[in-house]
Protein backbone atom coordinates (compact mmCIF):
# COMPACT_ATOMS: atom_id res chain seq x y z
CA UNK A 1 0.00 0.00 0.00
CA UNK A 2 0.87 3.43 -1.04
CA UNK A 3 1.46 6.15 1.46
CA UNK A 4 -1.51 7.91 2.40
CA UNK A 5 -2.39 11.60 3.45
CA UNK A 6 -4.91 12.41 5.81
CA UNK A 7 -6.28 15.76 5.54
CA UNK A 8 -7.32 17.96 8.22
CA UNK A 9 -9.73 20.24 8.09
CA UNK A 10 -11.31 21.07 11.26
CA UNK A 11 -9.67 21.41 14.48
CA UNK A 12 -12.21 19.30 16.44
CA UNK A 13 -10.13 16.81 14.64
CA UNK A 14 -6.98 16.98 16.79
CA UNK A 15 -8.52 15.60 19.89
CA UNK A 16 -8.49 11.91 18.41
CA UNK A 17 -5.00 12.27 17.04
CA UNK A 18 -3.77 14.21 20.40
CA UNK A 19 -5.05 11.70 22.60
CA UNK A 20 -3.63 8.90 20.15
CA UNK A 21 -0.20 10.15 20.35
CA UNK A 22 0.07 11.07 23.96
CA UNK A 23 -0.70 7.67 24.96
CA UNK A 24 2.38 5.20 24.76
CA UNK A 25 -0.38 2.28 23.99
CA UNK A 26 -1.68 4.15 21.19
CA UNK A 27 1.06 5.15 19.65
CA UNK A 28 2.79 1.74 19.99
CA UNK A 29 -0.72 0.29 18.24
CA UNK A 30 -0.23 2.86 15.91
CA UNK A 31 3.24 2.10 14.93
CA UNK A 32 2.13 -1.73 14.93
CA UNK A 33 -0.41 -1.25 12.15
CA UNK A 34 1.52 1.16 10.36
CA UNK A 35 3.70 -1.64 8.69
CA UNK A 36 1.47 -4.62 9.49
CA UNK A 37 -2.01 -5.79 9.37
CA UNK A 38 -3.25 -7.63 12.55
CA UNK A 39 -5.92 -8.86 15.02
CA UNK A 40 -6.77 -7.78 17.94
CA UNK A 41 -5.42 -10.58 19.34
CA UNK A 42 -2.07 -10.21 18.04
CA UNK A 43 -1.83 -6.64 18.98
CA UNK A 44 -2.26 -7.50 22.74
CA UNK A 45 0.07 -10.26 22.58
CA UNK A 46 2.80 -7.67 21.01
CA UNK A 47 1.61 -4.74 24.05
CA UNK A 48 1.02 -7.38 26.44
CA UNK A 49 -2.21 -5.47 27.34
CA UNK A 50 -5.35 -4.44 25.80
CA UNK A 51 -5.73 -2.31 22.54
CA UNK A 52 -9.58 -2.31 22.11
CA UNK A 53 -8.88 1.47 23.68
CA UNK A 54 -6.57 2.06 21.11
CA UNK A 55 -8.33 0.62 18.36
CA UNK A 56 -11.25 2.49 18.82
CA UNK A 57 -9.28 5.68 19.72
CA UNK A 58 -7.43 5.22 15.63
CA UNK A 59 -11.16 4.86 14.50
CA UNK A 60 -12.04 8.17 15.93
CA UNK A 61 -9.10 9.55 14.64
CA UNK A 62 -10.37 8.10 11.31
CA UNK A 63 -6.67 6.56 10.91
CA UNK A 64 -7.74 2.57 11.01
CA UNK A 65 -9.07 0.58 8.52
CA UNK A 66 -9.92 -3.39 9.10
CA UNK A 67 -10.69 -6.56 6.61
CA UNK A 68 -11.79 -9.79 7.26
CA UNK A 69 -8.55 -12.44 7.86
CA UNK A 70 -9.37 -15.55 5.78
CA UNK A 71 -9.61 -18.41 8.76
CA UNK A 72 -7.97 -21.72 8.58
CA UNK A 73 -10.38 -24.18 7.55
CA UNK A 74 -12.53 -25.34 10.40
CA UNK A 75 -12.13 -21.79 12.05
CA UNK A 76 -14.23 -18.23 12.32
CA UNK A 77 -12.95 -15.62 10.26
CA UNK A 78 -11.51 -12.74 12.55
CA UNK A 79 -11.28 -9.08 11.81
CA UNK A 80 -7.43 -7.70 11.26
CA UNK A 81 -6.50 -3.89 10.96
CA UNK A 82 -3.57 -1.70 9.69
CA UNK A 83 -3.70 2.53 9.91
CA UNK A 84 -4.99 4.25 6.69
CA UNK A 85 -2.83 6.97 6.51
CA UNK A 86 1.08 7.79 7.41
CA UNK A 87 1.31 11.28 6.44
CA UNK A 88 -0.92 14.33 7.58
CA UNK A 89 -1.67 17.63 5.97
CA UNK A 90 -3.53 19.68 8.45
CA UNK A 91 -5.20 23.22 6.84
CA UNK A 92 -7.64 24.79 9.62
CA UNK A 93 -7.99 28.13 11.09
CA UNK A 94 -8.81 28.71 14.34
CA UNK A 95 -9.08 31.39 17.12
CA UNK A 96 -6.52 30.70 19.93
CA UNK A 97 -9.49 30.98 22.23
CA UNK A 98 -11.12 27.65 20.51
CA UNK A 99 -7.80 25.59 19.89
CA UNK A 100 -6.80 25.81 23.73
CA UNK A 101 -9.96 24.71 24.21
CA UNK A 102 -9.70 21.62 21.95
CA UNK A 103 -6.36 21.26 23.22
CA UNK A 104 -7.55 21.04 26.65
CA UNK A 105 -10.62 18.66 26.68
CA UNK A 106 -8.26 16.33 24.53
CA UNK A 107 -5.69 16.01 27.72
CA UNK A 108 -7.94 16.89 30.42
CA UNK A 109 -8.59 13.43 33.01
CA UNK A 110 -11.83 11.96 31.92
CA UNK A 111 -13.41 12.75 35.10
CA UNK A 112 -13.01 16.47 34.44
CA UNK A 113 -15.53 16.19 31.45
CA UNK A 114 -17.41 13.38 32.24
CA UNK A 115 -20.45 15.29 32.89
CA UNK A 116 -19.91 17.50 29.62
CA UNK A 117 -19.87 14.36 27.58
CA UNK A 118 -22.52 12.47 29.27
CA UNK A 119 -24.60 15.50 28.98
CA UNK A 120 -24.18 15.42 25.17
CA UNK A 121 -24.57 11.71 24.92
CA UNK A 122 -27.94 12.07 26.43
CA UNK A 123 -28.97 14.87 24.53
CA UNK A 124 -28.09 12.92 21.10
CA UNK A 125 -30.16 9.38 22.89
CA UNK A 126 -32.75 11.72 23.15
CA UNK A 127 -32.92 12.69 19.64
CA UNK A 128 -30.90 16.07 19.50
CA UNK A 129 -28.60 15.03 17.18
CA UNK A 130 -28.41 17.83 14.33
CA UNK A 131 -25.47 20.42 15.42
CA UNK A 132 -27.65 23.50 14.89
CA UNK A 133 -30.07 22.57 18.01
CA UNK A 134 -27.14 21.79 19.77
CA UNK A 135 -25.09 24.68 19.18
CA UNK A 136 -28.12 26.96 20.22
CA UNK A 137 -28.83 25.08 23.17
CA UNK A 138 -25.47 24.47 24.48
CA UNK A 139 -24.51 28.04 23.42
CA UNK A 140 -20.91 26.03 22.02
CA UNK A 141 -19.57 26.46 18.66
CA UNK A 142 -19.49 24.02 16.04
CA UNK A 143 -15.68 22.61 16.58
CA UNK A 144 -16.06 22.65 20.43
CA UNK A 145 -19.25 20.46 20.39
CA UNK A 146 -17.37 18.26 17.53
CA UNK A 147 -14.24 18.04 19.89
CA UNK A 148 -16.98 16.78 22.49
CA UNK A 149 -18.15 14.21 20.92
CA UNK A 150 -14.96 13.30 19.26
CA UNK A 151 -13.70 12.99 23.31
CA UNK A 152 -16.51 10.46 23.98
CA UNK A 153 -16.63 6.95 23.14
CA UNK A 154 -20.20 6.66 22.29
CA UNK A 155 -20.85 9.40 19.83
CA UNK A 156 -19.43 9.75 16.35
CA UNK A 157 -19.65 12.72 14.60
CA UNK A 158 -21.66 12.42 10.72
CA UNK A 159 -21.31 15.53 8.58
CA UNK A 160 -24.35 18.13 10.50
CA UNK A 161 -25.11 15.22 13.14
CA UNK A 162 -24.07 13.45 16.13
CA UNK A 163 -24.97 10.00 15.99
CA UNK A 164 -24.76 7.27 19.28
CA UNK A 165 -22.06 4.88 18.20
CA UNK A 166 -23.74 1.34 18.02
CA UNK A 167 -21.55 -1.44 20.34
CA UNK A 168 -20.88 -4.06 17.10
CA UNK A 169 -20.09 -0.48 15.16
CA UNK A 170 -16.97 0.37 17.76
CA UNK A 171 -13.97 -0.98 15.24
Amino acid sequence: MGERTRIINDPSYLVPLLRTFGSRTHKKVFDLLLSNWMTQEELDEVIEGESLSSLINLKKAGLLESKWRVPEPGKAPVKEYHTSYSNVQVNFQSSFEDLSDIIMLAFKPYEEVKDTIESLERMVAEGNNSMSKLTRELNMNTSHICAIARRSDRLSVMGQRLKLVEKDEEI
